[in-house]
């Protein structure tokens, strides 16, 4: 059998869609796996606020539509950059286990308190404004290591990125910056951060899913559930992360908050979702 998966172009992308090739070709025998690199519409914007623009999709419209079309057989995609709701005859089939879920503080090599931190994301920006009230925001976009090269050579005094990016990247330190991980407590992560998520055909997913990891998909389908209830997406601050025994919320609405959750809740996503909400006041 010959898999061809769909992925965007960048240096992070790849290399999550290699794993991805790699555990598939480890769980079905006789499997061979080979990339589509794909540019998407938000790989070609590099100008643009995807606050401001609209971020749907900006990063998956090209990969869904090689899947509709039958020229890849899966999707490889960053959890977080998938939209809340899926396009029609496409499911997420599962995850790969799910790495380092936490923001990462890259500050300037010197600088304690930012005055200038480069982000684009409403959520990072709303929960950092709490830790270092004084620090103004611009935008700041690019790979891993354009944004790493921005914060060391003083486009910005610190960015955020994603612990789980950093780690697959192999990215430990770099030149002329430090790395601090940030705590829930501090900013709560978007929804499916760390994980990549493997997309198909509603008719394929049995396959695949098979072979994904059933605690990442309980954790990361209730976010989602959550995220499709409350219609979250760039252009809001949101962001959830689930654990074993309770959730950690962000809303632009509601501020940060942590609830209990039983072993229950992880049975209906869409039922338990309905119920976190009402119970944050939506």
């Amino acid at each position: 059998m010959k898999i061809l998966l769909a992925t965007r172009k960048s240096p992070l992308a790849l290399v999550q869609a290699e794993m991805v090739a790699a555990h598939l070709r480890a769980k079905l025998p006789g499997t061979t796996c080979e990339l589509l690199p794909m540019v998407t519409t938000g790989d070609r914007q590099t100008e643009w606020s995807l606050a401001k623009q609209g971020g749907k999709g900006l990063f998956t419209a090209e990969l869904e539509l090689a899947l509709l079309r039958g020229d890849a057989y899966a999707a490889v995609h960053s959890c977080k950059d998938l939209p809340g709701e899926m396009t029609p005859g496409l499911v997420v089939a599962g995850y790969l286990p799910r790495e380092d879920t936490r923001d990462v503080l890259v500050l300037r090599e010197g600088v304690t308190t930012p005055a200038t931190i480069g982000s684009s994301s409403p959520r990072r920006q709303q929960q950092l404004a709490k830790l270092f009230p004084q620090a103004k925001f611009t935008e700041i976009r690019g790979n891993v290591d354009t944004r790493l090269k921005k914060i060391a050579t003083g486009v910005a005094d610190a960015t955020v990125l994603a612990a789980a990016g950093l780690n697959r990247l192999h990215i430990a330190s770099w030149p002329g910056t430090v790395f601090r991980p940030l705590e829930f407590s501090e900013s709560v992560p978007a929804v499916g951060q760390g994980a990549i998520a493997v997309q198909c055909r509603e008719a394929d997913a049995a396959l695949l899913a098979a072979t994904l990891d059933a605690a990442t998909a309980r954790s990361v389908n209730l976010e989602r559930a959550i995220q499709a209830a409350i219609g979250g997406g760039c252009q809001m601050a949101f962001g959830a992360l689930v654990t074993d025994d309770q959730i950690h919320f962000y809303h632009e609405k509601t501020g940060r908050r942590t609830l209990p959750l039983q072993s229950d809740d992880f049975r209906q996503p869409a039922v338990t979702a309905a119920r976190l909400l009402k119970e944050l006041g939506f």
